[in-house]
């Protein structure tokens, strides 16, 4: 399922795409990904739209909408609509010639004013497309809550230190709760465990200061790497060119269990937390 990293990547390709374009036509498949609103209004509410504001919280992209010219919000409010995608496992988003043939499994298209087409595709159909405001969108369950995010200063030490000694879980399975932290997938909350030389089975109200301070800096280096590396694939995920990314060349842990430790030698282990199976080396993580 792509993470942060990977939504962060298509979110940077398709922002000088997108930004200020207006929808002059939408169409999204039903059955499909369409979660809400209603598709019978979706076309009406989305035509004459400006893509205002090209963005991300956690593992949705978030592209605020304004009137055909109207500058976007400073911030934007709890009236404002937006346009979300989420790319559940295996859903992809791009651009594409009006005219070129689409793909299977397309579930998504918007006729921009630039021209192109900006599609999704999703064979498995865990993706959702929503639209509405974020209040309406809460309300009607179609986005759940999310917690602030280790990416870009939003989630400080102070509020990462306090999360955990809250909380009597696992460390990856509270990593991995999105209303408690955005953003977070099976991969990366692996890989930084690793390099904080935490180990995901620890209950995080059990973590002392320095080994929080080490697991909320392994989380921004973690992510802050896979960025840098346009996102990790291993089947599905494309960015926005349809390129893969090359994130899975230096993982450290995640998708590496039998084989040695690249930090020890010794034999790396597996687990289950929360329901995902989870990599982890007895001898370097406590």
């Amino acid at each position: 399922m792509p993470e942060l990293p990977e939504v962060e990547t298509i979110v940077r390709d398709l922002r000088p795409q997108l930004t200020g374009r207006v929808v002059l036509n939408a169409f999204a498949a039903l059955p499909g990904v369409l979660r809400h609103p209603d598709p019978s209004s979706f076309g009406e509410r989305l035509r004459g739209r400006a893509l205002a504001r090209v963005g991300r919280q956690g593992k949705f992209i978030m592209i605020d909408l304004a009137g055909p010219g109207e500058p976007p919000p400073e911030q934007p409010g709890p009236e404002d609509e937006l346009l979300v995608v989420h790319l559940g496992m295996t859903g992809r988003l791009g651009l594409a010639d009006p005219e070129a043939e689409l793909p299977p499994h397309t579930h998504l298209r918007l006729l921009l004013s630039s021209g192109a087409e900006l599609r999704m595709q999703d064979y498995r159909r865990f993706g959702r497309v929503l639209l509405g405001r974020r209040a309406e969108l809460l309300t009607a369950g179609a986005l759940p809550p999310l917690g602030p995010e280790p990416f870009g200063g939003m989630l400080t030490y102070p509020m990462f230190s306090a999360t955990l000694r809250r909380s009597r879980r696992a460390v990856k399975a509270l990593l991995l709760d999105q209303a408690a932290i955005a953003g977070l997938g099976n991969i990366y909350c692996d890989e930084a465990c690793f390099r904080a030389g935490v180990r995901p089975t620890a209950i995080a109200a059990r973590l002392g200061p320095e080994r929080r301070r080490r697991l909320y800096d392994a989380i921004h280096a973690a992510l802050a790497s896979a960025v840098d590396l346009r996102g990790t694939t291993f089947d599905d995920y494309r960015d926005a060119q349809g390129e893969k990314g090359r994130n899975q060349e230096v993982l450290l842990v995640y998708g590496r269990a039998g084989r040695p430790c690249v930090t020890c030698g010794g034999r790396l282990d597996r687990t289950v937390i929360a329901g995902r199976t989870t990599v982890f080396c007895r001898r370097c993580q406590r």
